[in-house]
């Protein structure tokens, strides 16, 4: 028998409680799963950064903590923590942002604001592009941006991605590095930024990168709010370097509703919806890393507290 211990807010017990149990008992694992147990009798933690748990030290006989959130960036610094910390890398959450990135990506790929909002009735018949002739550069390859880029080559669109470090995706143009940046923003017709929410990542696209994108570009933003700077962007979308940008997640949450982005024209917000992190296929990632710990076998998605995620 192992002690697992939910520390989360009480309404995600609520929401987990029920999955985990089934995935433990799918699993085989004889588990004690609790939200309170001796600190010193606990084998894993199921964790959200935003508990009250912030203190790792009793936990003596801890083997990982195993996170619920896909972002990290509240956890890797804190210096309690010395066992592995896994990541949320969950199937649902995966599906829920590549629908919502495919869709928005089809949406300007297509024009489809100019018929949706159209007060003066204007008649345009001017096809768009084929997807083959459109450039859609990824900037984050991990596991949500992998599946994003994946799934936008198999409508046909051209895609590159972007990583801090080297990756290889089959059919995808990877770049890397500096050089690699400018090379993947001078081609972004649309652009999508899946990176996490480091110190070598904030204001990533500031005046200077955003003017490096085509002129006219588009700007989709499900991943980190600190990843643009809010005042670079307002002046490349006034200024006509940006066309338009669809943005899901802020530095402040909720975003506070004197902020620009609200009555920009050419801003499109969305209320951080692009993927969430589902309770049936969480719990299974959770369960299957306890699974692994228990046989002796590398956890899955593990931080590397240097890089941050």
């Amino acid at each position: 028998m192992i002690n697992v211990l939910f520390a989360a807010r009480p309404e995600r017990w609520t929401t987990y409680e029920a999955p985990l149990r089934r995935a433990l008992a799918n699993a085989g694992i004889e588990a004690n799963l609790a939200t309170d147990l001796p600190p010193a009798e606990v084998d894993y933690i199921v964790y959200a950064p935003n508990s009250d748990l912030q203190d790792f030290t009793p936990y003596t006989h801890a083997k990982a903590v195993l996170n619920l959130w896909a972002g990290v960036e509240k956890i890797t610094g804190n210096e309690t923590l010395k066992i592995p910390l896994a990541r949320m890398v969950d199937p649902g959450l995966t599906t829920g942002m590549v629908e919502w990135v495919t869709g928005h990506v089809l949406r300007y790929h297509l024009g489809m604001d100019a018929h949706i909002v159209n007060p003066d009735h204007r008649w345009e018949p001017e096809a768009p592009p084929l997807a083959r002739e459109r450039d859609v550069v990824i900037l984050g390859l991990g596991a949500l941006g992998t599946a994003c880029a994946q799934a936008l080559l198999g409508l046909g669109f051209r895609v590159t991605g972007w990583s801090r470090s080297a990756k290889d995706v089959a059919g995808v143009t990877c770049l890397h590095g500096d050089a690699g940046l400018s090379k993947a923003l001078s081609q972004a017709q649309i652009a999508v930024t899946l990176l996490p929410d480091t110190p070598a990542t904030t204001d990533l696209l500031n005046a200077d990168t955003l003017a490096q994108m085509p002129r006219g570009a588009y700007l989709i933003n499900p991943g980190r709010g600190p990843l643009i700077d809010d005042d670079a962007l307002i002046a490349a979308l006034d200024d006509g370097q940006i066309a338009h940008a669809t943005l899901d997640a802020f530095r402040i949450e909720p975003l506070p509703q004197d902020h620009a982005f609200w009555a920009h024209p050419q801003v499109t917000v969305t209320p951080h919806i692009a993927a969430e992190t589902r309770a049936v296929t969480a719990s299974e990632a959770v369960v299957e890393n306890i699974r692994r710990g228990e046989a002796g076998e590398p956890f899955l998605n593990l931080v590397d507290r240097a890089l941050g995620y």
